[in-house]
């Protein structure tokens, strides 16, 4: 047996494939950087991330790329050898990249699925949730919302070659996204994400015997819908189908768990669920009763990876679970300067600013866990800072830091959509290294320190954090992402550049160590 999520965490719009027997999973990495994680399992349950898809840190630039914008939705598959990954880059809209669009498709391929990848060829195509299709007549395609269209690609799968047909609009619910095509039998089925990405969210599908359509909407549609407000599991949808190496079927699919209340702090996730067909030709996901909880395993050899849970910085490179907000500047870290310590130095700009840099997350796992780190750094000046962060985006995250504000002490801020305040600060701190500790339990997050590393005392309890959510900040326009934990250094804009040295950070959640 195994519980939902799979991948748990920030882990959206999953798209799956099999490859023999292994199986390849991408999820959407938005504004973070390496983009598009790359996952691998023998059992559809358990992952490993291997890579990232999208690792040059200029191509695409996302460092002026605003919150819950970037890379979207990709999709993963196979043909001819190579591994083939597209994705949708969500533009600002704000014309500085010299093109009104907002949205073009990014696509890379590579012999290996940790890749190396090649550098992403750009289709001109302004819409999102891009997938692959190839025919059986060895023509590949594009498939992509609104509804499902699809438009001819050249072999390589680096150009448009033809027009663009929408085959199927959908049911007529709202947002008709994350669209598939695959072909089964005699019949043609297009799989398509309806009703938002929210609360409310579904799979429907459709069928066809030729690949233009007309389309029949399925009668057991949807096929996939969390319909009881109180289930642990919501938000289902963008989902995609695999078939075992022993004929089962199989699907992915985007969920959020709800945390005290209807606020999915740890960002929208990836379930699994079997799929059955009927004896007209349709199919199920876990027999139409809605994202399963608790369910029985693929008949596949399970395969357990090591949890990634402490990084003790001893690597002379980073290790490939964190990730940078937006582009990196690789000349302010250093894991050799000071062997066994992750140095970062301070770089200009404030959290709450799109320039900043040198913030280094993972992702929340559990609704409940702790972090914390152990850091020396010498702030000189006001606005100085190095420490823990609990991050959603430039408009909310929680930050305890070492920092200089009329002396050297520990400050506890809060960002909850509307600019920076004070919440708890200690008296002045000695000289010497600090530790930092976050414990999260549901919706309350209290922080410590320590100045040896036994002793903790407490710095502040931030109550209620529900703008650390998609859900919590209403009037902020895009929120799809999810809470990170991680570590960051800035000099509060004043231009400073001096050094604080991370000698580990760790992370504990109680689940098991698989």
């Amino acid at each position: 047996m195994y519980r939902n999520p799979i991948l748990r965490g920030f882990y959206p719009d999953p798209s799956v494939v099999r490859v023999g027997s292994d199986y390849y999973m991408v999820n959407s990495t938005f504004q973070y950087f390496p983009g598009i994680a790359i996952s691998h399992s023998k059992d559809l349950v358990h992952w490993e991330l291997i890579g990232h898809a999208l690792t040059d840190p200029d191509d695409p630039d996302l460092s002026d790329i605003r919150d819950s914008h970037g890379i979207w939705a990709p999709d993963i598959s196979y043909s001819d050898g190579r591994y083939i990954i597209m994705a949708t880059l969500r533009l600002n809209g704000d014309g500085k990249r010299g093109t009104p669009v907002l949205r073009r498709q990014l696509v890379v391929s590579s012999e290996r699925p940790e890749g190396p990848y090649t550098r992403p060829a750009k289709l001109e195509v302004d819409s999102i949730d891009p997938s692959h299709f190839v025919d059986k007549d060895g023509q590949h395609y594009l498939v992509i919302s609104p509804g499902v269209r699809i438009l001819p690609l050249s072999d390589d799968c680096t150009r448009v070659t033809g027009e663009a047909v929408t085959v199927w609009e959908g049911t007529g619910e709202r947002c008709p996204e994350g669209p598939h095509l695959f072909r089964r039998g005699k019949y043609y089925y297009a799989v398509l994400a309806e009703g938002g990405t929210g609360y409310g969210h579904g799979i429907n599908v459709a069928r066809s015997e030729n690949l233009l359509g007309p389309y029949e909407p399925s009668p057991y549609n949807p096929i996939l819908r969390q319909t009881d407000p109180e289930a642990p599991i919501q938000r289902t949808g963008h989902g995609k189908l695999v078939e075992t190496q022993n004929g089962e079927w199989w699907a992915v699919y985007l969920l959020g768990r709800p945390n005290s209340g209807r606020y999915t702090t740890v960002g929208r996730e990836t379930g699994l669920d079997p799929v059955t067909w009927t004896e007209d030709g349709w199919f199920l996901i876990n027999d139409g009763k809605g994202p399963s909880t608790l369910q029985r395993s693929p008949d596949l050899p399970e395969q357990t990876w090591p949890r990634w849970l402490r990084d003790d910085f001893d690597a002379e490179t980073l290790d490939m679970h964190w990730q940078f907000v937006r582009r990196p500047r690789p000349a302010d870290l250093s894991l050799t300067e000071r062997p066994g310590f992750l140095r970062i130095y301070t770089g200009d700009g404030v959290l709450s600013e799109i320039r900043a840099a040198n913030t280094l997350l993972r992702r929340e796992e559990e609704l409940c866990y702790t972090a914390e780190t152990a850091l020396e750094f010498a702030p000189a000046a006001d606005g100085e800072q190095a420490g823990l962060v609990c991050y959603y985006s430039t408009a909310t995250y929680l930050r305890c830091a070492l920092c200089m504000e009329g002396g050297r002490r520990i400050r506890l801020a809060a960002n909850r959509g509307h600019g920076e305040e004070v919440l708890a600060e200690t008296g002045l701190l000695p000289e010497g290294r600090v530790w930092l500790r976050v414990e999260v339990d549901h919706l309350r997050r209290t922080f410590s320190y320590s100045l040896d590393g036994e002793r903790y005392l407490p710095v502040g309890t931030a109550e209620n954090c529900i703008y650390l959510c998609d859900e919590g900040v209403p009037d902020d326009p895009k929120r799809h992402t999810g809470t990170l934990v991680g570590i960051y250094c800035n000099n509060g804009g004043r231009g400073s550049r001096i050094p604080a040295d991370f000698d580990y950070f760790a992370y504990s959640d109680g689940q098991e160590d698989e």
